[in-house]
């Protein structure tokens, strides 16, 4: 089994297909080179035949049928062109008959008649490679020889290709003995590359082993190189980040659920308890029991809070986004506050442009302003003013919600947002849930806008909403969340959506 997983293995793997390509490229390699280093050999003998063959012309004459060699006896190197020229010498006259052979060329067999003839009628040179008894190879060259008297004879002399097959057989064989060694050495790089080419990936196994709930910390190294490991390392990381975040909210919702549920729980409690206790009359008991039930139904409201806005920043609530006035909108929505600003003594009015057309999700917008206009009309005293405003600015629409409430101290204005996070000094009936304003921050960042806070105590406060508009979104654009279908919770009351 080991050896079977070793075999199975990727770095034998990808080393095995280096070897594989690499001893049909080094034997690829063998047979080119052998056949460039044969067509060198085989030019350079040409190229000596060739002048050999022109120099006959200088010291052959044919006299009355008889070949005749004129050179100078003391000149050795006249003396040892001549003979060499001699050692593979054939003559035929203009019939394609023998006139004259040398010994070897008789032993590598007379040219046929018909072939000199046709050399002659070609007049083109005549090139020929044949092979002795004792299975030596030569090189023939032959061609149109015309003497003094105008007449036309067949001239071929020849050298043997020995030393040429010589080489290569010692090129065959070195090459042979060396590519056991190519092939061992290139087999032992492509090891040591793939290893350090698949080191990543049992990083990232290692890493992948001691990933768990408590330790999501973990992140491997990039390695520069931009390549597909790289990718590998870049989506792992992203991978653990995104599981961190995932379980950092989960611990956040348990730890927000424990604190939240906490002190409602203890008030039933304790109130149970005290008219189980202490109750003597009918009356006594129904006062317990209607103080339960309100804290009963805040609990209910914190947990279908949490899990709406828990559901939202983990990407299960969808949005259905279609076209829609704005403005509109805001209108229906500043009337229904209308009867609550009234019993407050309050002015809430709509301020509009005109038509602003978005593509956003309605049910979604019309929470976020029963949140910001529930805040502004629980925390702005008698007498003061609540304006939603709805304006276009380019491709952009731009909601203002402002009051002439409260107010926020600069200290907690960066933390409103936040889940469960309450501003001071806000007496029991304005004391919220906390979770209002985060639903508001994930519905504007979910449509991909922004939201702006600008606060003054004693003087009120202001919202800015700004969120893509209609011709810049575009019909067909939506938004890349987990689709799921969540029922949708009825826009808060002023007494149900806290700042």
């Amino acid at each position: 089994m080991p050896r079977l997983s070793f075999l199975r293995g990727l770095r034998f793997r990808l080393t095995l297909a280096n070897g594989i390509f690499l001893v049909g490229l080094l034997v690829f390699l063998g047979f080119f080179f052998r056949g460039v280093l044969s067509l060198i050999l085989d030019d350079q003998i040409r190229d000596i035949l060739d002048e050999e063959w022109y120099a006959v012309k200088g010291y052959l004459i044919i006299h009355r049928s008889e070949p005749e060699w004129r050179y100078d006896p003391e000149d050795q190197e006249e003396e040892l062109i001549v003979k060499r020229m001699q050692q593979v010498f054939f003559l035929a006259d203009a019939k394609g008959k023998k006139i004259t052979a040398s010994d070897v060329f008789e032993d590598l067999g007379l040219l046929p008649e018909s072939e000199v003839m046709a050399a002659l009628e070609s007049k083109q040179p005549y090139w020929l490679e044949k092979r002795s008894s004792t299975g030596e190879l030569f090189r023939i060259r032959g061609g149109l020889f015309v003497d003094d008297d105008n007449r036309s004879y067949f001239v071929a002399i020849g050298r043997s290709k020995a030393a040429g097959e010589s080489i290569l057989a010692e090129f065959t064989r070195d090459y042979q003995r060396l590519l056991p060694l190519f092939i061992l050495s290139g087999c032992l790089l492509g090891w040591l590359v793939a290893g350090r080419a698949i080191r990543p990936v049992h990083e990232l196994a290692r890493t992948a082993e001691r990933v768990s709930g408590n330790n999501l910390s973990l992140r491997i190294p990039p390695r520069g190189s931009g390549d597909e490991l790289d990718n590998l390392i870049h989506t792992f990381n992203s991978m653990v980040e995104r599981l961190e975040q995932s379980f950092r909210m989960t611990r956040q919702f348990n730890a927000d659920v424990s604190h939240e549920l906490r002190t409602p729980l203890t008030a039933i409690r304790g109130q149970l308890e005290v008219a189980l206790f202490t109750a003597k009359h009918k009356e006594q008991y129904r006062e317990a029991m209607i103080n339960a039930l309100e804290d009963v139904e805040r609990l209910s409201q914190t947990v279908r809070a949490m899990l709406l806005l828990s559901q939202a920043e983990g990407g299960q609530l969808a949005l259905q986004k279609t076209a829609f006035d704005l403005t509109a909108v805001t209108r229906d929505i500043v009337s229904e506050f209308q009867i609550p600003a009234e019993e407050a003594r309050l002015e809430i009015v709509c301020e509009a442009e005109g038509a602003v057309t978005i593509e956003a999700d309605r049910i979604q917008i019309e929470r976020l302003l029963n949140n910001l206009l529930s805040n502004a009309v629980k925390y702005t005293p008698s007498g003061g003013r609540v304006a939603a405003r709805v304006k276009a600015r380019q491709q952009e629409a731009i909601l203002e919600v402002e009051d002439t409430g409260l107010g926020i101290a600069p200290d907690h204005l960066p933390h409103i947002f936040d889940r469960f996070y309450r501003v001071p000094g806000a007496s029991k009936e304005q004391q919220g849930l906390g979770l209002g304003l985060s639903f508001v921050a994930w519905i504007v960042k979910a449509h991909g806008g922004t939201i702006h806070a600008d606060s003054t105590p004693g003087k009120g406060t202001q919202f800015t909403i700004t969120l893509p508009s209609a011709q810049k979104t575009g019909a067909s654009e939506r938004l890349s969340m987990q689709a799921q279908d969540m029922p949708a919770m009825p826009p808060p009351t002023a007494s149900q959506a806290p700042r």
